[in-house]
């Protein structure tokens, strides 16, 4: 059995390795071009590329997959099934028909829900318990295949997308030697999806970051974590940017105005926060910020070097 391998990020890494380490026969790694990233604009690789070489394996970065002299590359690699994990790109028909056994993906979350770019953020918006991966037969749509498996596991409150995307990967490189061993043998039957039931993400912009302290504080407390590590939640100090890194949703009888900085020596549920933020429904706790320019801090040692912080009243977007 050939396999061709598509990914980019970090969730791409464990399948692939998981391939690898199965004794599959990963005859190509396709991902995309590097970028240039940080202050020096430097050639970034993506994740699965350095992981691919580093097991010897051949390295394809199309800029695009319609491209025919590309689909005549891929196709000289003979492939008996085509794995795909955050690659990034939607499949065309031209290369959807080229395996015997159909272009398999990954996908992270529990589909029909969550289709789209940003599944692991949406559902930690969502406020829900469980998420999961699904494995689905690739078609023309967005994430809209039949799925051959699914597997979930607890969102818990300390989660965040990088914490939980990590879990996911992890997750769906196991059920995806589950999958392809019964997929080779013709035991799996793969299963429309529900079209009624399906729900969409986008792509998070960093804009989306900046907090609107009129939202509740469990919205915001879920945004913190959904948008950790990007684009991270801020609000602004002084003319700086400050990252809210870590924060807990607080209930409060007292009203003061949205966005006040106070204390939280009268909130006994408060205890581990050093201070808190009046929302449009209770107060955020506040534990870890940065200041822009400065280093993370937990919000008691952010205070000792910021004396006029309380009783402040942060800006609105």
């Amino acid at each position: 059995m050939r396999f061709v391998f598509m990914g980019s990020p970090e969730f791409a890494v464990p399948p692939l390795e998981h391939l690898i380490l199965g004794g599959y026969q990963v005859v190509a790694v396709y991902t995309p071009p590097d970028r240039p990233a940080g202050r020096g604009r430097a050639l970034v690789s993506p994740p699965v590329k350095r992981a691919a070489l580093a097991r010897g394996l051949p390295v394809v970065q199309p800029p695009s997959l319609k491209e025919v002299g590309v689909v005549e590359q891929l196709r000289g690699f003979n492939p008996d099934a085509i794995v795909v994990a955050a690659f990034g790109q939607i499949l065309p028909q031209s290369v959807l028909g080229l395996p015997r056994l159909g272009c398999i993906n990954i996908h992270p979350s529990l589909l029909p829900r969550f289709r789209g770019a940003s599944p692991v953020a949406a559902a930690i918006l969502a406020g829900g318990e469980f998420t999961g991966v699904s494995i689905m037969l690739m078609d023309e749509g967005l994430d809209s295949g039949p799925v051959l498996a699914r597997a979930q596991i607890p969102i818990s409150a300390s989660d965040t997308t990088g914490s939980l995307t990590t879990k996911l990967s992890w997750l769906g490189a196991g059920l995806l030697g589950e999958v392809l061993v019964g997929w080779m043998r013709g035991e799996f039957t793969p299963h429309p999806q529900n079209e009624a039931e399906a729900s969409h993400c986008g792509s998070i912009t960093k804009e989306e970051g900046e907090i609107d302290w009129h939202l509740p504080a469990i919205d915001i407390w879920r945004r913190v974590r959904a948008f950790n590590p990007w684009p991270g939640c801020y609000t602004r100090w002084r003319g700086k940017k400050l990252d809210i890194i870590e924060a807990v949703p607080l209930t409060e009888e007292r009203t003061f105005k949205v966005g006040r900085v106070v204390d939280l020596a009268s909130v006994p549920e408060g205890s581990k926060a050093a201070f808190g933020v009046y929302t449009g429904g209770g107060v955020l706790g506040i534990l870890k910020v940065q200041l822009e320019g400065k280093q993370a801090l937990y919000a008691a040692d952010f205070l000792r070097g910021q004396r006029e912080f309380m009783g402040a009243v942060l800006p609105l977007p």
